[in-house]
């Protein structure tokens, strides 16, 4: 919902030339620059009274008493809600990602190649998650018997990428029952989830003990909670740490080295683009992310989920300064979204 003060035109307009200025300057803006830039014939001092208004309503601020105005949060939800969102990624840059994503040769290539260009796009942190292994799409399992019981885990995706695990069963079993189940698996489940996959055989041994005893409840024990690991299961890309703290909108040095220790932690990472999942939005944008780090008050995060078979697979996403170009970005992410969700594991 638009704040009063922003249902005029003018203001909107103003505000929106502000944000674009400041975006390409890094510099504060004044009533003169947008004076010379502005459709309407307006003078400095009209502007100055909406820039001061502006500056009331919590959208701008003055860093010194002679400097120009610079955007805050609340002028870049605005951008991001009611000028960037309805965007749409030109041409030029859909050609681009797909010609970037497309060279690559395996699907491990393609999520470090995603992670690079989110990296260009937005001049700061390209990060994309794989799936956990409970929701790869399961195109071949196998499973090999291995000393003191315990049993390796074969995955093969329907991207082709290779995922394994080694797992203890409750019980023990012979390489003939391993075999057995795989086989039932590889004929029955193949383009489920894992996930998928072991709630349909739990609701067939709770339906009948008597047919589905023995070759399910195998198949279930193997397909435990422990093989749906979540985060310690996901690959995580990451491109652009370099880019980010050689940004000028960070000068404190002690910010800098605090930015760059919360990025190599990757549970924070994850936990961040994980908020995207819960968001109605296709891409999820987020303004200042103090939960990081003190230095992420001058961060946004802007993110989106990549599907399969109407189940979210992974995120994918970049975290950058505030300062950044939003359509760019917004629509570059998008647009990789759906990349993935048409072409599951990049392939």
């Amino acid at each position: 919902m638009i704040p009063t003060l922003l249902q005029q035109k003018r203001h909107q307009q103003i505000l929106t030339d502000v944000v674009r200025m400041y975006i390409e300057t890094g510099e504060p803006v004044s009533s003169r620059s947008i004076a010379r830039g502005h459709i309407e014939a307006l003078s400095p001092a009209t502007i100055r009274n909406v820039m001061a208004d502006l500056e009331d309503g919590g959208f701008l601020y003055q860093p010194h008493t002679s400097a120009g105005r610079v955007p805050t949060a609340s002028a870049y939800r605005f951008f991001v809600e009611q000028v960037a969102a309805p965007a749409t990624a030109t041409p030029e840059d859909r050609q681009w990602i797909r010609r970037e994503l497309e060279s690559a040769q395996t699907p491990e290539a393609v999520m470090e190649r995603a992670s690079h260009v989110l990296s260009a796009v937005s001049r700061g942190l390209g990060i994309f998650i794989s799936p956990p292994l409970a929701r790869s799409v399961v195109e071949h399992l196998k499973f090999l018997l291995l000393p003191d019981r315990r049993v390796l885990i074969i995955l093969i995706t329907n991207g082709g990428t290779t995922r394994d695990k080694v797992i203890r069963p409750d019980r023990a079993f012979a390489q003939e029952d391993l075999d057995r189940v795989a086989d039932h698996l590889n004929r029955h489940y193949k383009g489920w989830t894992l996930e998928a996959m072991r709630t349909d055989l739990k609701q067939q041994v709770e339906r009948d003990r008597e047919q589905y005893s023995r070759i399910s409840e195998d198949a279930l024990a193997l397909c435990d909670h422990s093989v749906l690991g979540d985060g310690s299961e996901r690959k995580i890309y990451v491109e652009g740490a370099s880019q980010i703290a050689a940004s000028p909108d960070f000068t404190d040095l002690g910010q800098v080295r605090e930015l760059l220790h919360a990025i190599e932690e990757k549970d924070k990472l994850i936990e961040l683009l994980s908020g995207c999942i819960e968001s109605p939005e296709p891409v999820h944008v987020e303004l200042g992310l103090d939960k990081i780090t003190n230095a992420g008050k001058n961060l946004a995060i802007v993110s989106a989920t990549y599907s399969a078979n109407d189940q979210v697979q992974g995120t994918l996403g970049i975290v950058a300064p505030m300062r950044m170009h939003y359509e760019r970005v917004i629509t570059a992410v998008a647009f990789m979204a759906q990349f993935f969700s048409e072409n599951p594991q990049g392939s």
